[in-house]
């Protein structure tokens, strides 16, 4: 157990670190990859849904902190976090033959994996760029914000699971 929260704090320092370095690269002024909110995704799925949710909205605060955004990161990331569970449960029937119940290409299968991501990650993009506009003055402007950068921070995030996922984890 102290193993897996060592690994999680460590891949928490990395993925804000990498966050406040992609918050500098806009691509095209619309398109800005969202890569911290791996930590929520990768989180073991039989951890109780509370600690899920203060993981989620203390990493969205700190997120909110650094960018000078008040709350709306929290707030995003604890939406994401409150729906993860059914979105998981909406793509994985076998939850109970799992060994390591920590979501990833390995253990969940690609198309599984994508499926889950991709649908927490086009969330979260919708909420952060519809609580940023707060209007609908622009719809076609933030409607390509969220597209752009749900489409480039999936890419990122599957790249980046790739690299941290271990070869031991069991398929579901």
């Amino acid at each position: 157990m102290t193993k897996t929260v060592i690994q999680f704090v460590v891949l928490f320092l990395a993925l804000v670190v990498l966050q406040l370095v992609g918050n500098k690269i806009v691509l095209f002024n619309v398109a800005m990859p969202v890569v911290f909110i791996y930590l929520i995704l990768r989180l073991p799925v039989n951890l109780h849904g509370g600690w899920v949710l203060t993981v989620a909205f203390f990493s969205g605060l700190i997120i909110d902190i650094f960018n000078n955004t008040p709350g709306m990161n929290a707030l995003a990331c604890t939406i994401m976090a409150a729906i993860r569970r059914p979105v998981f449960n909406a793509f994985v029937s076998r939850e109970n033959d799992m060994n390591i119940p920590i979501p990833s290409v390995d253990s969940m299968g690609v198309g599984d994996y994508f499926k889950y991501m991709a649908t927490l990650v086009t969330v979260y993009c919708t909420l952060i760029f519809l609580i940023q506009a707060f209007t609908l003055h622009n719809i076609v402007l933030t409607l390509a914000r969220i597209v752009a950068s749900s489409a480039l921070s999936i890419i990122i995030i599957f790249g980046l699971d790739t690299l941290v996922s271990t070869r031991r984890e069991k398929r579901l």
